[in-house]
């Protein structure tokens, strides 16, 4: 006999819980399927509706009660609020306090919408605190500006939601299906045009296999909470929501979603033991603060950087510790208000945990302490990587809330990036094609697995002990030997999760969500490991690289799954600022592939043939063995401290001969930096020389001479055999790449050589072979590479240089017919097709330069209507080129874009038809445009 709660059939507890089949599952079809009812997903699902998309909202919960937002919320952090803050204000607040490390087009969507979802919210019924005016009762909180935006009422705010998810209108958009947990989305489609298209899990009460079929995913399962473990020891007494396990870090990085800031940690202050927030957020604008056990104020930085937590650690661990919130010394009326807001929306049990040690704000302040460790863009800088839409690097795919990259973006941010994603995603129809088998069956197989080990460990004793290492190795202050055991041990915890045993779809939810902490431990360690300097205060603190280093680390550092199954990293320059910040300037340029991480040797203490030595001193290397890294601290050496006083006599090569061979990497950098300050004859050849150094530190040390010198060096055979060798053998990709950029600017290679660059496995390196190949001409290797290469900024830069070469071609009439001019043509021609739009803009724009005959011309009018701004501004830049009476008609109608680079492209390109009567009459009309290039482009045209 069947039994039901609450409606829902349960499976007899005397009846083992079957493995389904794979073709028994129940398949569920929609436009855009959003996953996870939270703070974010509830708003995307909202959206989406509203923009005419049939959604279905997955929740492994019940919505009503679900996600970080279920008890409500005391107060917004980052409330934007006219006439009291500035959105580029509050944007350099949020670029100071993560250090630079910031996309400000997603920071500012929250900054300039963030009003506008307050007053949204207002609308459903959510309450915010207003003066006696009416007006909004901002606090300051921050050191600089005024953001806080109380919420006495906002225990009902999820209330609110739901109330909204259930009108009529919307029940007819949306299908809620509570109870269904995802575990990984599914993705059609090769190279650049792999696409999300739904979503496999199971029903939490029923063991069912789901699949959905979709037009969009939207990812809002909200932080990683569960990754470290709480000093409480309790597996679910995390700071943040326990339920938020990283499943949406784990889904996005198994459909080869771009991740980011996954070393910048989650570490808050909290409740020594309750480890529940102590809210200086709310008991502040009352009269509260930190204090040490002296009653002095000690926080130097302001409350959302991670130095503040730095601050915070170093005052617990000091003999001024412990910290409190200090609440003792204020009135009676001020304290009865905080306990009626803190006792109850933001944590009904915190009066009980006072109460039961008894314990009263009116005479006793609350000691806090540190949180345990957590991966959250919401409240730091970890998370899924999205563009100014919500958009992931996955067409389809969509991540917003906390699960986003969007730093300290907080509640509001959560609410406007979910309606970005709704309104975004609702542009899709669902997916028609088939399921992905094996992906289906590798969910199958990741749900179901614990089943086949009944008697397997339990996910409890498996959890604590990953958790275990993730505190024991990953928390600050890190190390790379840490991490490096981290790895290890993260990489035998997968046999114990493989086999750990459940009987219900309880057991099994909590079974996923350990494979989902272990990815996410995983990525931390990993990244962590790749950041070699120190940023973020307490958030990445690595005791072997203590200082912020942003001369090598002034970027993101982006990690994805390589078609191997491996974790890959990028550095990826920080992109120029909306809001110029004083104390930092981004300058762009092309990222750096990193590859792999690799972890360091922790199998033994130091080499093994290496006898004990006291702290401070060198031990002797037995004959014949390998000397052991030399980098650890030890008194400066002698070495140095002569090669630095030779540099004040400006010495011959011959003198600085022995200091570039010295055994210590440390003297071998110095030599190659004195080298480079002054510049004896034969430089050149000697620093080419160091670019085969065994120590990474020199290679680059000299990489980086040659490029600085390279318009004083003398172009000698010598120098062009020890840069050739670098090229087809460098040790790493910064050599390569230093070698053909130094190779093209000497005017030492020729096209055979720089032709093998084009194979060369690190985008890099090849963009500088596209680079030195244009310097000699070369279009035939060009032309016949451009369109095969994977990488789309290598493409990118190919369909450049062939513009580049087109130019020169007609300026110069150095091949302005024949084989050449025929096979640049046909490469633009295929590249103007590429999947990738900024290389279809790029081959475009290249066209103007190559000249665009007519079946390309009427190619260029027809990219006018492509989605793709870029594409339009090329295919507009492109008709400069193309006949008249085909160009000016659709640049004309071009004026009318809605995008003002594609406008002024437009305008551009008419002046080279400023001639004809029609192209005037069309700049007339462009002398009146809303955007000021356009104005003055056509003006001057005219």
């Amino acid at each position: 006999m069947t039994r039901y709660v609450k409606g829902i059939p349960v499976a007899p507890t005397d009846t083992p819980l079957q493995i389904p089949a794979l073709a028994d599952a129940e398949e569920l079809t929609c436009d855009v399927l959003v996953i996870g009812g939270g703070t974010a997903g509830t708003m995307a699902a909202l959206t989406a509706a509203e923009h005419g998309a049939d959604v279905l909202l997955l929740e492994k919960a019940h919505v009503r009660h679900s996600g970080a937002l279920a008890m409500g919320m005391d107060g917004v952090n980052n409330a934007v609020i006219p006439g009291r803050a500035e959105p580029d204000d509050y944007v350099a607040e949020i670029t100071r306090a993560n250090d630079g490390i910031v996309d400000q087009s997603t920071v500012r969507q929250t900054a300039t919408r963030g009003f506008a979802m307050v007053q949204r919210l207002e609308s459903y019924g959510v309450k915010f605190e207003k003066d006696e005016h009416g007006e909004y009762a901002v606090r300051q909180v921050h050191r600089s500006g005024s953001y806080v935006l109380p919420m006495p009422e906002g225990k009902d705010v999820k209330k609110v939601l739901y109330r909204q998810l259930r009108r009529r209108e919307m029940r007819e958009r949306i299908r809620i299906e509570n109870r269904v947990m995802p575990v990984r989305v599914l993705t059609a489609g090769e190279g650049a045009e792999r696409r999300a298209v739904g979503a496999a899990g199971f029903n939490t009460r029923t063991g069912q296999f789901v699949t959905v079929r979709a037009g969009a995913v939207i990812l809002a399962t909200g932080a990683c909470g569960r990754l470290g473990l709480p000093a409480s020891g309790y597996l679910y007494g995390t700071y943040e929501n326990p339920t938020n396990a990283g499943d949406g870090y784990a889904m996005a990085y198994h459909a080869g979603a771009e991740l980011t800031g996954i070393e910048c940690f989650q570490i808050n202050p909290l409740i020594k033991d309750y480890n529940g927030p102590a809210c200086a957020y709310v008991a502040n604008p009352f009269g509260g603060y930190q204090v040490n056990r002296h009653g002095e104020r000690f926080v130097d930085s302001d409350y959302w950087s991670g130095q503040m937590m730095a601050e915070f650690a170093a005052e617990v661990a000091s003999d001024r510790g412990p910290v409190y919130l200090k609440l003792s010394h204020l009135p009676e009326e001020s304290v009865s208000a905080l306990e009626s807001i803190l006792h109850s929306t933001e944590r009904p049990t915190r009066g009980t945990f006072h109460s039961g040690r008894g314990h009263d704000y009116r005479t006793h302040d609350v000691e806090m302490h540190i949180s345990e460790i957590g991966l959250c863009g919401g409240h730091s800088a970890s998370g899924v990587r999205v563009d100014d839409h919500a958009r992931t690097t996955v067409p389809g795919l969509y991540a917003a809330g906390d699960l986003a990259c969007v730093p300290h973006n907080y509640m509001i941010g959560a609410f406007v990036f979910g309606d970005l994603a709704g309104a975004d995603a609702s542009q899709y129809a669902a997916y028609a094609g088939e399921l992905p088998l094996d992906q289906l069956q590798e969910a199958h197989e990741l749900i179901y697995r614990p089943l086949r080990n009944p008697d397997g460990p339990p996910q409890t004793q498996v959890e604590y002990k990953l958790r275990r290492f993730v505190n024991d190795y990953v928390a600050p202050p890190k190390s790379g030997a840490r991490l490096s055991l981290a790895l290890e041990s993260f990489e035998r915890m997968r046999e114990d999760i493989a086999a750990m045993g459940a009987a219900t779809p309880h057991e099994l939810m909590r079974c996923a969500e350990v494979t989902f902490i272990r990815d996410c431990a995983e990525m931390a360690a990993r990244a962590s490991l790749a950041r070699t300097e120190s940023r973020w205060g307490l958030y990445h603190d690595r005791l072997d690289h203590p200082q912020r280093d942003d001369a090598s680390w002034f970027h993101h550092l982006d990690l994805h799954k390589s078609p191997s199954g491996a974790m890959e990293f990028t550095a990826r320059p920080v992109a120029p600022y909306l809001v110029p910040i004083d104390e930092f300037t981004p300058v762009g340029g092309p990222s750096r592939h990193l590859g792999e991480v690799h972890a360091e040797q922790v199998a033994t203490a130091g080499a093994r043939e290496v006898a004990p030595v006291a702290k401070g001193q060198v031990a002797a290397v037995p004959t014949g063995a390998a000397h052991p890294e030399a980098d650890a601290e030890v008194p400066t050496s002698p070495r140095l401290v002569a090669l630095l006083a030779l540099a004040e006599e400006e010495p011959e090569l011959s003198a600085l001969a022995s200091y570039l061979a010295d055994s210590e990497p440390a003297v071998r950098r110095t030599a190659v930096a004195v080298l480079t300050e002054t510049v004896p004859p034969g430089t050149g050849p000697a620093l080419a020389a160091a670019l085969s150094d065994s120590d990474a530190g020199v290679r680059a040390a000299a990489a980086a001479s040659l490029r600085e010198l390279v318009e004083t060096l003398p172009p000698e055979p010598a120098l062009r055999e020890l840069l050739a060798d670098a090229v087809s053998g460098g040790a790493d990709p910064v050599v390569r790449a230093a070698a053909l950029d130094v190779l093209r600017a000497l005017r030492l290679g020729d096209a055979a050589l720089f032709t093998i660059a084009l194979a060369d496995p690190d985008p890099a390196v090849r963009i500088e072979a596209v680079r030195a190949l244009v310097s000699v001409d070369a279009v035939i290797p060009l032309a016949e590479a451009a369109t095969t290469d994977p990488s789309r900024e290598v493409r990118v830069t190919f369909a450049k240089a062939l513009g580049t070469l087109a130019a020169g071609t007609s300026d110069s009439g150095r091949a302005a017919a024949g084989p050449d001019s025929d096979a640049l043509l046909a490469a633009l021609t295929a590249l103007t097709h590429d999947p990738d739009a900024l290389v279809r803009g790029a081959a475009y724009e290249a066209l103007a330069s190559a000249g665009c005959p007519a079946p390309l011309a009427e190619q260029a009018v027809a990219a006018q209507s492509d989605p793709a701004w870029q594409v339009r501004a090329g295919a507009a830049t492109a008709l400069s080129a193309a006949a008249l009476d085909v160009a000016v008609p659709a640049l004309a109608k071009a004026l009318a874009d809605p995008n003002a680079d594609v406008r002024k492209a437009a305008v551009l390109a008419l002046t080279r038809h400023s001639s004809a009567g029609e192209a005037r009459a069309a700049l007339a009309t462009a002398t009146t445009d809303s955007d000021a290039d356009v104005r003055a482009y056509a003006a001057r045209a005219l």
